[in-house]
């Protein structure tokens, strides 16, 4: 029978234009002191797997991530640019807020989810949809019975449930992308299937933090 390849994928940690509601896109955005630490809690939580290869976007908010992962294991990130994150074109750098008051019509396009639009310069959600899929599957085909973690963005993350859980680009999301939550699915040749979704728990308060223990 086909051995699953188990996945572990990961959102990068918070960076300032997370807290700002700005789009990031593509654009090569750091983590805030924030982020250094939920990657670090991240990469604690997960020191104990049989982590065998990680995978990152090469942009710099997922690679300090991955490196916060990889570290206990003794592993280099190995880098993926097609888990960027989707290409938002005019969109990359403008708040929510001034998507809504500059550009009204893009603006209802994007939060209706239609399939086929492009913000200027950028990607529709079927391009990317089938981008981070095939990559993904891509990937875990290489590394059967193994543990492999992806770390990327959160339309990845997105894209990624609604592929393991059979859900249309246009299903209204009701499930979280949170900034270094642990995501868990297996994939086969037929496709990805979800074990866990969204684990905080090393980010609670009362967790304990390696750096003052």
């Amino acid at each position: 029978m086909e051995e699953p390849t188990r996945l572990i994928a990961v959102r990068h940690g918070e960076t300032a234009w997370n807290v700002d509601t700005r789009i990031q896109g593509q654009l090569d955005i750091g983590l805030n002191a924030t982020g250094v630490w939920q990657a670090r809690r991240a990469g604690a939580a997960l020191a104990d797997e049989p982590i065998g290869v990680v995978y990152a976007s090469d942009l710099s908010r997922a690679w300090q991530t991955a490196q916060a992962i990889a570290e206990p294991h003794g592993l280099a990130v190995q880098p993926e640019p097609r888990l960027r994150e989707r290409a938002f074109g005019k969109f990359e750098g403008m708040s929510f807020a001034e998507i809504e008051a500059t550009l009204p019509v893009e603006a209802k396009l994007w939060r209706e989810r239609d399939p086929e639009f492009e913000p200027e310069g950028g990607e529709s959600l079927l391009t990317f949809r089938d981008r981070v899929t095939g990559v993904a599957a891509e990937l875990a085909a290489r590394h059967p019975g193994e543990l492999v973690v992806l770390v990327a963005h959160g339309g990845v993350m997105d894209v990624l449930y609604r592929a393991a859980t059979r859900q249309e680009l246009q299903a209204p999301r009701t499930w979280l992308l949170g900034n270094a939550a642990i995501n868990r699915m297996l994939w086969t040749s037929e496709g990805f299937s979800l074990v866990g979704w969204s684990d905080t728990t090393h980010l609670t308060d009362g967790a304990l933090d390696e750096t003052t223990a």
